[in-house]
């Protein structure tokens, strides 16, 4: 279907999904939120979709936030949580999907841009990379998610420090406290992201659900009920055509072909 905010396009087994408001820096209004919404919906559905990248269109911004214009028109406690829950719900998806979604951050990624990244599976930035959760400048908190998901990539110390200071900082020092998972060039990151696309897009495609649902899930358990979770995902996937393929292969010294089943 056709988006008027966002690019969805295919190449192989790989989906770019592109937000493309870049007079706007990207901002995230709430039709952005819904077409983004729809956007997943519909690869969710593509067997053949088995990595999903996710950026901003130009290079000064990945998203730069939430639509100020929007936020300073709500009139209400109920129509703030109507906003929060949606993106949320966006979160969820994301979350949910089997196929893994990898966030190329190329410029700012700021407020609910960065907690649209925060939702993704692995986080990678250019080296011009602006990264920050400013809501606290605005009398409100992050509500998109931030909140949750910063301090279980940081640790909670530096998740306080960077939503109550609301500083910004670099893709370098993102890297240092574990905001994102790689840093490169501005003008490579295009290329490393499809690189890395295709690296998981080439693995079989159940185990890379399974590991995703297992550590996502887990996070929320305690340490012996994960993993017994994971035990059994384990014992699910040891069943599987593809788990038979993979040791066949590797025992015939050959490369496997992976069926998704």
């Amino acid at each position: 279907m056709s988006y008027e905010a966002i690019l969805v396009e295919r190449a192989g087994a790989i989906a770019t999904i592109t937000l493309n408001r870049p007079k706007q820096l990207n901002a995230l209004s709430q039709a952005v939120i819904g077409e983004l919404s729809t956007a997943f919906e519909e690869l969710e559905n593509a067997s053949d979709v088995r990595a999903i990248i996710l950026t901003g269109a130009g290079d000064r911004a990945f998203a730069a936030g939430a639509d100020i214009t929007e936020l300073a028109q709500l009139q209400s406690a109920t129509q703030g949580r109507l906003v929060a829950t949606r993106s949320h719900a966006l979160g969820r998806k994301l979350a949910d999907l089997a196929q893994p979604v990898i966030a190329a951050i190329n410029g700012f990624a700021l407020g609910g841009g960065l907690e649209l990244a925060l939702a993704c599976d692995i986080r990678i930035a250019s080296d011009t990379a602006q990264l920050g959760l400013p809501e606290v400048s605005l009398g409100i908190i992050p509500g998109w998610g931030g909140t949750q998901r910063l301090p279980r990539l940081v640790g909670p110390g530096m998740a306080k420090l960077l939503m109550m200071t609301g500083e910004r900082i670099d893709a370098a020092e993102a890297l240092r406290i574990g905001l994102v998972e790689r840093v490169v060039p501005q003008a490579e990151l295009s290329n490393a992201v499809r690189q890395l696309a295709a690296t998981l897009a080439s693995l079989p495609p159940i185990s890379i659900a399974a590991i995703k649902q297992a550590v996502n899930r887990g996070l929320n358990m305690a340490l012996d009920d994960a993993n017994m979770y994971e035990a059994g995902l384990f014992a699910e996937l040891t069943a599987t055509e593809d788990a038979k393929e993979g040791t066949r292969a590797f025992v015939e010294k050959r490369k496997p072909e992976w069926r998704g089943r």
